[in-house]
């Protein structure tokens, strides 16, 4: 271990985990336009304030600084002056181990790689502790470590978020990547690995939302506060599936969390699928290209921003696509490590992350607003029952499936409705519109399972009523059900369907 004594440099966080870089920088150079360049003034150190005279241009200064000598007080008197490092003492391609800190690390909690001639100063997080030292992985791809590099100690990844985040593109750790200025900072410090809120101080869900999505609201409801999982294989149209949901009224605001997606289609989805939902949205954003640390913190990160829209009583949509690549990123950071594969490759550590994550989706406590959650699995080969799958699917209120054979048939949304279940779809039908259902689901059940009779030549008008019911009409809704991104929103899918079915 090695300590040196020394005043504390920018990007430093006090004990309370108060941000002073940007603070301390700026307030030197103010406090020193207001001294003027004078080598006699006592420098600054934690605790004190900018000298002001009598006669000085402190005078004249504006109100806003006022404050400026107390500010920096407040912010450097927590800090630390001993900073704890160790050194690398061993590299692989996937995180490099660290000797000599140990004692003073906690999992989750960040070092830093100090600049080494051009390269910049390089953040991981703490994986794994033991007696022998302490395994690092980065949050960038390449590791710029060397044998016996300085590592000193971070407080784990913290955000400040903000009303003013609306309309922007973060990444995984927070920082904007859209070009448009610096974030503005609440002050609520908050945390991408936070706990969900008690089961029994939770609220009930709330009331019915309607998407827009006629095969959704008429098959599997949704209500305020629900968790709903989209099933489906590459190309099936998943993505076309949540661009269409993001639209939904009703929200106060949408957070969405890209994670391995392809880097062309972050703007694609910003500036063609959001739309006029882009003003209310908070994307966070890392492509299949960045590090696993990234893509595993990308959907923590979003449902933190999430978090606290719901705890100021908003009503908030959180996308997250895909949970799956989540899922594979916290298995790479797991296999690093030192967990062994259980089921299919995966440690079991991920298997009690998913759930972690997904619960703090939903209803927030009592007062508070909820979290609508939609999040999308990309199933391996069409298996919908692989280890992921199944885990999420026992942990989310419902379910949603996409069928390949729907799909070819051009058939979209391609949902296969008797696939399709949502666990709170009694709080919203009324009777009525349940029994409409259960018989639209008797007639497609029909119509399927005699499609190779009826292709065989084998079947005669007459002889099954139910079969005779089931070819006029289930054609019929599949056509009524059609829609794609740009066919006008459903605003009451049961009248719509019974109008369309009445004029064919």
């Amino acid at each position: 271990m090695k300590l040196k004594t020394e005043l504390p440099s920018p990007g430093w966080r006090g004990v309370g985990g108060e941000e002073v870089s940007e603070l301390s920088e700026t307030g030197m150079k103010q406090a020193t336009e207001i001294n003027g360049d004078d080598s006699s003034a006592p420098p600054l150190t934690p605790g004190s304030s900018p000298r002001r005279e009598r006669g000085d241009r402190a005078e004249s200064a504006p109100d806003a600084l006022d404050g400026l000598g107390d500010a920096m007080a407040r912010a450097t008197q927590d800090l630390p002056l001993v900073r704890i490092g160790g050194r690398v003492s061993a590299v692989t391609p996937a995180f490099y181990r660290v000797g000599g800190l140990s004692p003073f690390l906690k999992l989750g909690e960040r070092v830093v790689l100090p600049a080494n001639g051009d390269a910049r100063p390089q953040i991981g997080e703490v994986v794994r502790i033991d007696a022998g030292g302490a395994t690092v992985k980065p949050f960038e791809g390449a590791i710029d470590a060397r044998l016996g590099a300085e590592v000193h100690r971070m407080e784990a990844v913290s955000l400040h978020p903000h009303a003013g985040w609306r309309g922007r593109v973060l990444d995984a750790l927070g920082k904007p990547i859209d070009d448009g200025g610096a974030l503005p900072l609440g002050e609520r410090r908050v945390f991408p690995f936070a706990e969900p809120p008690p089961a029994m101080h939770r609220a009930r869900v709330g009331a019915h939302i309607r998407t827009g999505v006629r095969m959704v609201d008429l098959f599997t409801p949704l209500c305020a506060g629900q968790r709903i999982g989209i099933f489906a294989g590459s190309g099936v149209g998943k993505s076309t599936m949540l661009s269409m949901l993001a639209g939904a009224e009703g929200f106060d605001t949408v957070v969405i969390a890209l994670v391995g997606e392809r880097g062309r289609e972050v703007r694609e989805f910003l500036e063609e699928t959001l739309g006029e939902a882009r003003s209310k949205a908070v994307m966070v954003v890392s492509t299949g290209d960045e590090s696993p640390m990234m893509r595993r913190l990308a959907p923590n990160t979003a449902m933190a921003i999430a978090e606290y829209f719901r705890d100021r009583g908003e009503k908030v949509l959180m996308i997250v696509d895909s949970v799956t690549r989540y899922a594979h990123a916290a298995r790479d950071v797991a296999l690093a490590a030192g967990e062994p594969a259980v089921s299919r490759g995966f440690p079991p550590s991920v298997f009690s992350d998913l759930p972690r994550l997904l619960e703090r989706a939903g209803p927030g406590c009592e007062g508070a607003g909820t979290i609508t959650g939609l999040f999308s699995v990309l199933v391996d080969g069409d298996d919908h029952n692989d280890p992921v799958a199944d885990n999420i699917r026992g942990t989310l209120d419902g379910h949603i499936v996409l069928d390949r054979t729907i799909a070819d048939r051009g058939r979209f949304p391609a949902m296969d409705p008797l696939g399709s279940i949502s666990r709170l779809a009694r709080k919203v039908w009324s009777a009525e519109e349940q029994g409409v259902v259960r018989r639209f689901l008797a007639l497609v059940a029909r119509f399927e399972e005699t499609r190779d009779l009826r292709l065989m030549g084998g079947y005669q008008p007459g002889h099954d009523a139910d079969l005779d019911q089931a070819v006029t009409i289930v054609p019929r809704l599949y056509d009524a059900l059609r829609q794609d991104p740009s066919s006008p929103r459903s605003r009451d899918p049961f009248r719509e369907i019974a109008g369309m079915l009445q004029n064919g």
